[in-house]
């Protein structure tokens, strides 16, 4: 039992035990039975190019996401191309970001809050999303524990001293890292000025935390204007609705609960005051943002969660706190109880989250789809052209299959989708063959044709073919067409 374990130990295990956990957690059902979804395909189609090509596409699409593109070609052309390669750094820096979270609660709010802390994040619905998703979201996570962490222990100091640089350096750059993985990460820099009012910082340390922090924005900052440029890749969000905010608002008051319970003095540097800025700025800092421009995805701010985890360990830290002067014994198995008892409620989650149909479709599903109807001398047409990301990801399954549209290849034309010939001479091709393999959405997520090219390839096949196979699986559709009449 941890409670009769040495304090010398228990430091160590108190990071060690909630790493190896999450990691456990993100090893479990890591393939998702061999799927991989739209935009783990983009990771995973663009990390196969040489780094030239990455860096020449950069410049036209997704810049946002360039440091982590390049990070996964360089994993790629070590380990290979696998779901485990595509998902594996996510599971680390989730599991990392729990250690932050583990060492974080236990400075602050003792033992038991650290570890249930630690322990609590990789449970949370929305990490466990992410966990193993091949996506730079978790390695952003990953930073936030890191710079909190770094931050907690320069204001921890009670005389601090000239050898305080290199822990402010690390902070500068650990924050600089994050906003080049993804920019909207910057709104931690509020998070933690909130905390530094919240516990009266001295001057000297809002003037490093200053300077620091505007080196990381000003890094950042050329990336943030020329991503500016490429604002039409996220012109598909939503405006923000009432119905969108009930997250949040859940979330906050979880969190809420979590500081009531650490209850800290007004200027004691504690738990609450570290965890509900880190928890609420970020999530309402995003919400004023999508006022100006949508915005609002939940995985912008998915390192939010290490504020709530910070929370939810206080709140069990304070439980045990409470619990121990009358049960001494059964106040060391509150915290184990309470983790076994959330992994039985959320086994439904988490089965969830690991199956295929926890994401909106399945690039490699639908390409054995194609792999068994096609033929030799088939075309293949793609509505919409990002569908083209099924043969990117498994070109194997598209061998002998003529890509009819296209014009001119992703890698050629530094895109992620290709660039497709004008709608005339799209019909002209589609005229000349015999069968026709059209790869899209499933009927219960397609949306109409909107770009002229593809109401082009629609009114051909509606004209002059016949449906002949329709396979639909995983969020994705594969139909057969053949010509009508002689052949």
């Amino acid at each position: 039992m941890l409670c009769h374990i040495s304090a010398s130990r228990r430091g160590h295990l108190l990071w060690l035990v909630p790493f190896l956990w999450t990691l456990a957690l993100g090893l479990w059902g890591l393939s998702r039975q061999d799927s991989v979804w739209r935009d783990e395909a983009a990771t995973w189609q663009v990390a196969g190019r040489p780094a030239g090509e990455i860096w020449r596409m950069l410049g036209n699409v997704d810049a946002v996401h360039g440091l982590y593109y390049l990070l996964m070609h360089g994993l790629f052309e070590v380990f290979g191309a696998s779901t485990t390669t595509l998902r594996l750094p996510s599971v680390l820096a989730v599991a990392a970001a729990a250690a932050c979270v583990a060492v974080i609660g236990r400075r602050l709010a003792g033992f038991w809050a650290g570890l249930g802390g630690g322990l609590a994040l990789g449970l949370l619905p929305a990490v466990q999303f992410h966990l193993q998703e091949g996506r730079p979201y978790a390695l952003v996570a990953a930073g936030a524990g890191l710079s909190t962490l770094l931050l907690v222990s320069l204001l921890g100091e009670v005389r601090p001293g000239r050898r305080a640089w290199p822990r402010w350096t690390a902070y500068g750059l650990t924050v600089l890292v994050c906003a080049l993985l993804n920019w909207l990460s910057l709104l931690i820099l509020p998070a933690h000025a909130a905390t530094l009012w919240w516990v009266r910082a001295g001057r000297p340390v809002w003037l490093r935390w200053t300077a620091y922090g505007a080196g990381a924005v000003a890094g950042a900052l050329p990336l943030i204007l020329f991503s500016r440029s490429q604002s039409d890749q996220v012109s598909w969000i939503p405006p923000l609705t009432w119905h969108m905010l009930i997250g949040p608002g859940i979330l906050l008051a979880v969190g809420g609960l979590g500081a009531w319970a650490d209850r800290p003095g007004r200027a004691r540097l504690s738990a609450a005051a570290v965890g509900l800025p880190l928890l609420a700025v970020p999530q309402l800092g995003l919400i004023g943002l999508s006022l100006v421009q949508p915005l609002f995805l939940d995985r912008y701010v998915l390192f939010s969660m290490v504020g709530l985890a910070l929370l939810v360990g206080a709140g069990l830290g304070a439980a045990v706190r409470a619990l121990a002067p009358r049960f001494p014994r059964a106040s060391g198995l509150l915290v184990p109880g309470v983790v076994g008892v959330s992994v039985l409620a959320l086994l439904p989650v988490e089965l969830g989250k690991r199956a295929p149909a926890s994401r909106v479709d399945d690039v490699l599903a639908v390409a054995g789809e194609v792999a068994r109807l096609k033929r030799d001398g088939d075309a293949v047409l793609f509505v919409p052209a990002a569908r083209r990301d099924t043969a990117l990801v498994s070109p194997g399954a598209f061998t002998g299959l003529a890509d009819v549209a296209l014009a001119e290849t992703p890698v050629a034309s530094a895109t992620l989708k290709g660039e497709e010939a004008d709608p005339a001479r799209i019909r002209q091709a589609l005229l000349a063959q015999r069968r026709v393999l059209l790869v899209t959405d499933s009927a219960k997520v397609a949306k109409a044709p909107s770009a002229e090219r593809d109401k082009a390839k629609a009114a051909v096949l509606r004209e002059r073919f016949t449906v002949v196979e329709d396979r639909q699986v995983r969020g994705r559709r594969v139909t057969v067409y053949e010509r009508r009449g002689p052949q």
